[in-house]
C-alpha cells in the first residue's frame, strides 16, 4: 500500500491518542518506519500491526480502531483536495458508489503501483444498495466500513449503517480474492427519484430503432458478446487486425479466448461482472499472439511443416515463432479501454471502447493509423496533442521511489553500522555506563563507589617468549584462551574489565550490583581452570593459570577521551593483584574476606596460611576448590 494510508494513521493516532502511544505503536508493532512517504509503497501487513498493537495499548477494539483507521484516511486525503474529486464525481452517494473504480482508475496516473478493490452495486432502492467488494488484501473489511462512513457524513451528509452479509474467498487467476457484500442503508430516495425522471424522459421520447451494424460502424473498435460470452458483431478496426477472415475467425467465439480483461483488476471475465460493473471503465487487451496461433492452425497447406508456416500481416509473410511480443512492428498487443452497455433488445453486452495510445510514435507497432481511431470524440486529438503520454510523469514517480529505496537502504545502513558501533562501545564500557554517556551525562558523572565487589585477576603461564616466533605462539594461544574467557564472564554474570599482557582482570558486584559476587567470580575462576586445562591449544603448547581473587570496596569510573576504558581503582584491586602474584599455576587463591562471604557447603577450601603481600603484610590465605560431595 501507499504511503499516504500509513500517514493518515500516523497523524491521526497522534492527534487522538498523544506522541507517547503513537511511539509505544510502534515499538509494540515493531515497525522500522518511524515516517511514511505518501509515494512510497510498504508491505501491506504494516496496517494491521499497528492496529494490532494499538489494541493491546487501549481498551478498544481490533474492530472499531481499523475503522477508525478507515476514518482517517478519509479526512486525510481531504488536506489533498480528493474530496472535491468525490464531491464532483455524481450528485448522490449511490453515484459515487458506481464510480469508485473509475476513481482509482484515474489515480493510477499518481499512484502506479496502487492495488485498488473492486466494488459494484447489484441492488438499489429507496433505502440503500447492495455493495459488492472485492480485493486481493485480507482484513480490510472494517477499514472499508470507516471509509464508507466518513464519506456518506461528511461529504453527502447522509447517516449510514453498513451490515456484512457476505463474506468469501474465490480464486481469480492464481491470485486469492476477498469478496465481501454489504448492506448498505441510508436516504436513497434522490438517486432514486432521478432515475425514475430519466426513464419518463426516455418513454416520452421514443426514437426508431437502428441495426447494431450502424453502431460497430461508429465504435470501430467495439465489441458485442451474449450471455455465454461469445462474440456476436466486431468493429470493423478489430475485423482488420484479425487478419485474413477475421470476421469467421472472431464470431460466435469464446471472448476471452482473444481478449483479456486488464482493469478492473481482480475480476474475473465474465457476464456478472461486466452486467453489474457497467459504470466501471474497463480495459480490456487484444491478444495478437492468439490471433497468429488462430492463423497457423487453419493454414491450408496440410504438408508445410510448423516452422514454414507464416502469417501475413501488412503484405508481409512472418513466421509466429520467431517473433516476441513487441519485436516486430504491427505485432504488439492493443489495449482498449471503454464501457460496458448491456443492450435489452438484444439481451447482449457491447464494448464501447478506443485504443489507448501514448503517443503518435506507437502507432506503427500497434499496427495502426490515425484515421483508424473515433471519428468523433477526441481521439485523435489526444494522440497528437499527447494527452495520454505519461512517461516523463512515471519516470519522475520511478526516480521518486528509487530515491525512496535509496534512503530506506541508507537507513538499514545506518542501522547496522550503529548497532556495530554500540557493540565496540559496549565491549569497552558496560553497557548502562554507555547510555549515560549518551544521553550526555558528564564522564566524571559514571565515577560510582561500591561498598562490596569481588575482583579477580588470572595469568596465563608457561610461555617463553625469547624469539619472534615464540611471540606469534603466545598471542594466538592468548587469544583461544582468552575467548574462551570472554564466553565464560557472560555465563557467571561476571564482568571483564580488561587484559594487561597475560593478565585478565574480572570484577563482579560492578557496575550492576549483585548480591553473589563472591560466589561468581569463584564460579567462573574454577571453570577457568578446568576450560584451560581441556583447551585445545592450535600450537600444542601446555599453559597454565595462577588466579587470585579479593574482595571489598572500590571505585570505578571512565578513565580517558581516546579509546576510554572503564577502571577500578582501591586497595582491593592492589590486593587481588597480590593474591595472583602469590598464587600458584591451576590455583585459585582466595583472601579470608572473600572466604567470609562464600556460602557454606559449596565450596571446599585448604588453608595456605599466613602469606606474605607487598604492601600488605602477613595475610590469612586459602586455596579454593569446588565441593564434588
Amino acid at each position: 500500500m501507499y504511503g499516504m494510508l500509513l500517514e493518515s494513521v500516523h497523524y491521526f493516532v497522534q492527534k487522538e491518542y498523544g506522541e507517547d502511544v503513537w511511539l509505544e505503536v510502534l515499538k509494540v508493532s515493531q515497525c522500522k518506519y518511524t515516517v511514511f512517504n505518501t509515494h512510497q509503497v510498504y508491505p501491506d501487513h504494516i496496517m494491521a500491526d499497528l492496529a494490532r498493537a494499538l489494541e493491546s495499548i487501549t481498551t478498544e477494539s481490533y474492530i472499531d480502531i481499523m475503522n477508525f483507521f478507515g476514518k482517517c484516511f478519509v479526512r486525510y486525503f481531504s488536506n489533498y483536495g480528493y474530496d472535491k474529486t468525490i464531491k464532483d464525481i455524481g450528485r448522490t452517494f449511490t453515484e459515487f458508489l458506481e464510480s469508485v473504480d473509475n476513481i482509482h482508475s484515474q489515480f493510477t496516473l499518481s499512484y502506479p503501483k496502487m492495488k485498488s478493490p473492486s466494488m459494484y452495486l447489484t441492488e438499489v432502492d429507496e433505502k440503500g444498495c447492495v455493495l459488492v467488494y472485492r480485493s486481493i488484501r485480507q482484513g480490510f473489511t472494517h477499514y472499508l466500513m470507516g471509509q464508507l462512513h466518513e464519506i456518506a457524513n461528511h461529504l453527502f451528509n447522509l447517516e449510514l449503517q453498513t451490515e456484512v452479509l457476505d463474506s468469501q474467498f474465490s480464486d481469480v487467476n492464481g491470485k486469492k480474492i476477498v469478496i465481501v457484500t454489504f448492506r448498505l442503508n441510508f436516504d436513497n430516495e434522490q438517486y432514486m427519484k432521478m432515475k425514475t425522471e430519466k426513464a419518463a424522459h426516455l418513454e416520452t421520447t421514443p426514437l426508431s430503432p437502428f441495426s447494431c451494424d450502424l453502431l460497430l460502424r461508429l465504435f470501430p473498435f467495439g465489441i458485442l458478446f451474449n450471455p455465454t460470452m461469445a462474440i456476436t458483431g466486431c468493429g470493423e478496426k478489430i475485423i482488420e487486425v484479425a487478419g485474413k477472415g477475421g470476421k469467421e475467425k472472431l464470431l460466435l467465439k469464446p471472448i476471452t479466448k482473444y481478449f483479456r480483461l486488464r482493469r478492473p483488476k481482480g475480476i474475473s471475465f465474465t457476464w456478472k461482472n461486466t452486467f453489474y460493473l457497467k459504470s466501471v471503465m474497463f480495459e480490456v487487451e487484444l491478444l495478437r499472439g492468439e490471433l497468429m496461433k488462430t492463423n497457423l492452425l487453419e493454414c491450408p497447406e496440410e504438408k508445410k511443416s510448423t516452422e514454414e508456416a507464416t502469417i501475413e500481416i501488412e503484405g508481409k509473410s512472418i513466421s509466429p515463432y520467431s517473433l516476441r511480443r513487441e519485436s516486430q512492428p504491427g505485432l504488439k498487443n492493443i489495449l482498449l479501454k471503454g464501457q460496458m452497455q448491456y443492450l435489452k433488445d438484444i439481451n447482449a453486452i457491447i464494448f464501447l471502447c478506443s485504443p489507448v495510445i501514448n503517443d503518435i510514435n506507437e502507432l506503427p507497432d500497434l499496427g495502426l493509423y490515425l484515421n483508424d481511431l473515433n471519428q468523433h470524440g477526441l481521439s485523435k486529438e489526444m494522440v497528437l496533442a499527447g494527452w495520454h503520454h505519461n512517461s516523463k510523469l512515471e519516470l519522475m514517480f520511478d526516480k521518486a521511489e528509487q530515491r525512496a529505496t535509496e534512503l530506506e537502504n541508507s537507513h538499514a545502513l545506518l542501522d547496522t553500522w550503529k548497532r556495530r558501533g554500540d557493540d565496540l562501545l559496549y565491549s569497552m564500557i558496560p553497557k548502562s555506563v554507555a547510555d549515560r554517556l549518551r544521553s550526555g551525562s558528564s564522564p566524571l558523572s559514571t565515577c560510582e563507589t561500591f561498598d562490596n565487589v569481588t575482583i579477580m585477576f588470572c595469568e596465563l603461564v608457561g610461555f617463553n617468549s625469547s624469539t619472534v616466533e615464540d611471540a606469534m605462539e603466545l598471542v594466538s594461544t592468548m587469544n583461544a584462551v582468552f575467548s574462551c574467557f570472554d564466553y565464560l564472564m557472560d555465563k557467571f554474570d561476571v564482568y571483564k574489565v580488561e587484559t594487561v599482557g597475560q593478565i585478565y582482570m574480572a570484577v563482579s558486584g560492578a557496575p550492576e550490583k549483585s548480591e553473589t559476587h563472591a560466589s561468581n567470580i569463584c564460579d567462573v575462576s574454577l571453570n577457568m581452570v578446568e576450560h584451560v586445562d581441556q583447551l585445545q591449544i592450535p600450537s600444542g603448547t601446555k599453559v597454565g593459570v595462577r588466579i587470585g581473587i579479593h574482595s571489598g570496596p572500590a571505585v570505578a569510573g571512565v578513565v580517558g577521551i581516546k579509546l576510554p576504558r572503564y577502571c577500578f581503582f582501591g586497595d582491593t584491586v592492589n590486593t587481588a593483584s597480590r593474591m595472583q602474584s602469590t598464587s600458584t599455576p591451576g590455583m585459585v587463591h582466595i583472601s579470608a574476606t572473600t572466604k567470609s562471604l562464600l556460602p557454606d557447603g559449596k565450596y571446599r577450601f585448604d588453608e595456605r596460611g599466613s602469606v606474605k603481600l607487598k604492601g600488605k603484610g602477613d595475610m590469612e590465605t586459602y586455596w579454593l576448590f569446588e565441593n564434588i560431595l
